[in-house]
């Protein structure tokens, strides 16, 4: 393995990953899953999001990942958010009494972990600076932090639950999810709500937008329970790519793991990696056009 190289809901969140004993499952689902929504099972395949037929002015193009490198990853980390900062990876996990919120080199080493106090759940996160903003769940409660010592700086309070989270710089504004079609805008001081967007591809809004991405005007955003990743233009909230991801864990590793969530842009590159909860490991990947019949993943992974 070549070293990263230096660059400037249905009803619970359990993972799936098989428990040992019928004990063990019973638990994690006590401990870990609340009423209502969420999303560590996979639910029901994620509904169609328009049409990609040539002609259309708003035709989606068709990617998938080509894998350039293959890293390590705690697979005991139930990802939530994942973005790299210069030569630091943050990452944040969920599941009560487990969250946390991470930073050290993509390698996995030099790591620094701070826990969060139950009942909070992790979520998303971003990276402004000196300052990284963590969200939280069903707790309505997001956490900014010291991006150097991962230290609780305040909590401010929000309605509705919270996803993902990333940073436009160049706009002056926090882009979360919350698991619908909408993406809300965020002042990044107070982070109080300036506006939100209904993501659409053919005109229909696509749901279930998950771990989020900004880059530039671009925002990449995980399908939750999906290995889809959507390509928005954050100005209109139009699709303007799907990426398919899948096959990036072998079959005996997929079985152990839980759905893909975590998509993080390599600054100055074309780069992202790319990983899950539970996955034993991230890829450093580039998207490329998806293959005229079925998609397939480059990287030994396929038979």
């Amino acid at each position: 393995m070549r070293l990263y190289p230096g660059t400037p809901g249905t009803t619970c969140r359990p993972p799936v990953a098989v428990c040992a004993t019928a004990a063990v499952c019973a638990a994690l689902l006590i401990a870990s899953c609340a009423p209502g929504h969420g999303r560590g099972l996979p639910g029901p395949s994620a509904p169609a999001h328009g049409s990609d037929q040539p002609g259309r002015a708003d035709r989606v193009e068709r990617l998938t990942v080509r894998v350039l490198e293959v890293l390590p990853h705690d697979k005991s980390a139930f990802t939530q958010g994942f973005e790299l900062d210069g030569n630091t990876l943050y990452e944040s996990t969920g599941m009560a009494g487990r969250s946390s919120v991470r930073s050290g080199h993509p390698d996995g080493t030099n790591r620094l972990r701070v826990a969060l106090p139950r009942p909070l759940f992790g979520e998303g996160l971003t990276v402004l600076g000196p300052t990284l903003w963590q969200l939280t769940w069903r707790d309505g409660v997001a956490i900014e932090r010291d991006a150097r010592t991962l230290a609780e700086r305040r909590r401010v309070r929000y309605s509705g639950e919270g996803w993902g989270l990333c940073h436009q710089a160049a706009r002056g504004r926090l882009v979360m999810s919350d698991g619908s079609a909408r993406l809300a805008f965020r002042d990044p001081r107070t982070f109080a709500k300036t506006g939100e967007i209904t993501v659409t591809s053919g005109g229909e809004p696509v749901s279930q937008l998950n771990e989020l991405e900004c880059v530039g005007d671009t925002v990449y955003a995980n399908i939750w329970s999906s290995d889809q990743i959507m390509r928005i233009d954050a100005n209109t909230g139009k699709v303007t790519g799907r990426i398919d991801a899948s096959g990036l864990l072998t079959p005996p590793e997929a079985s152990r793991a839980d759905v893909l969530n975590g998509v993080a842009a390599v600054p100055g590159t074309d780069e992202f990696l790319i990983t899950g909860k539970l996955w034993p490991k991230t890829f450093r990947v580039v998207l490329v056009p998806a293959p005229s019949q079925a998609p397939a993943v480059d990287g030994g992974q396929r038979p």
